[in-house]
């Protein structure tokens, strides 16, 4: 017989798929990391796992513990996941501007939800980040995640999804390119695939509104570059520690409208129920179209599932109301 033996075996391995319609005019061949397919329906599911195992191991997390964190949602439901099945308890601070879903979603699984302004600075006591920083020293036996800092994010993808992505390509990749948040995806992926192959390109896809390509470019972090932003879970207002621009080749921003409007294209187009970033990433492989040549393999990784936006970019009065359709 074969099962697992509890919902986090289930995490990783998730597939390679074909985008045939959308990239037709890209001279490549390219594949999307499919990250939906792990339980929690997003990749988060694996740095959430590694981040709980190996505060576990040095006693950060201690049994009957309480998990605290600042989420956009995603690593919100993977640590909810492993704390259902390993008897701890779940505090996540959110943003206003994240979907309703991902905070009933959250509940769902029995967390407790924290929602904070998106428009404060990231040092205001009310923003999501100092919120979550407050709780974690205030609540008895807990521990405070940090997902944007903690290197257990970087280690999971360079354990798990650089690997994986390596042996389904049979190391022909050329290119990986995937929305950037806290860091961890971008850099734990591209550190194993340039250990790897030191020739193949790590572009990050960025949002307006965000510091990442600006920073990456001059060195400079620019606070003209900050302001508030639709697209949920890439892009930031902070430098994490995650983010190892070394390893970033490039970065391309896409707008919150075409991230939106991609992000329906993949449903009707190609069959894909993704999320916002998903729009996003491929927008951005568009813009970089110049960088690919017909033997390249690209491969760009898609974070979570389409359920989590329902009431907004999948809803077209939602999507008139931004302007973004007529």
């Amino acid at each position: 017989m074969q099962y697992a033996n509890n919902i986090l075996e289930t995490i990783g391995n998730t597939p390679l798929v074909k985008i045939n319609h959308l990239t037709k005019d890209l001279p490549c061949l390219v594949l999307s990391k499919y990250e939906t397919f792990n339980p929690g329906n997003s990749v988060k599911d694996r740095m959430a796992l590694q981040m709980i195992e190996d505060a576990e191991a040095d006693g950060r997390l201690k049994p009957g513990g309480t998990i605290i964190e600042g989420t956009s949602g995603n690593t919100g439901m993977g640590l909810a996941l492993a704390a259902v099945i390993k008897g701890y308890k779940c505090i996540f601070v959110m943003a206003d501007k994240q979907s309703k879903e991902k905070v009933d979603i959250l509940r769902a699984v029995g967390a407790k939800v924290v929602v904070c302004p998106t428009d404060v600075e990231p040092e205001d006591p009310r923003s999501y980040y100092s919120v979550s920083k407050r709780l974690g020293k205030e609540t008895p036996n807990s521990w405070y995640v940090n997902q944007y800092d903690n290197p257990s994010n970087c280690k999971a993808h360079f354990k798990s999804t650089g690997p994986e992505i390596w042996k389904q390509t049979n190391g022909k990749v050329t290119h990986f390119v995937v929305g950037v948040g806290t860091g961890g995806t971008i850099s734990g992926v591209g550190s194993y695939l340039k250990m790897m192959n030191p020739e193949i390109k790590i572009w990050g896809i960025d949002t307006y509104g965000s510091v990442f390509k600006k920073y990456h470019e001059t060195g400079i972090f620019d606070d003209n570059e900050i302001y508030p932003y639709i697209t949920e879970g890439i892009g930031e207002d902070i430098l994490p520690l995650n983010v190892n621009f070394s390893l970033i080749d490039g970065f391309t921003k896409v707008t919150d409208k075409d991230a939106a409007i991609y992000t329906q294209r993949l449903a009707k187009e190609e069959g894909m129920f993704l999320g916002n970033s998903a729009g996003a990433a491929v927008k951005g492989l568009l813009q970089l179209k110049e960088h690919f040549t017909k033997d390249d393999v690209v491969v760009v990784l898609f974070h979570d599932h389409g359920s989590r936006y329902v009431g907004k970019m999948f809803n077209d009065d939602w999507m008139r109301k931004q302007g973004f359709i007529q």
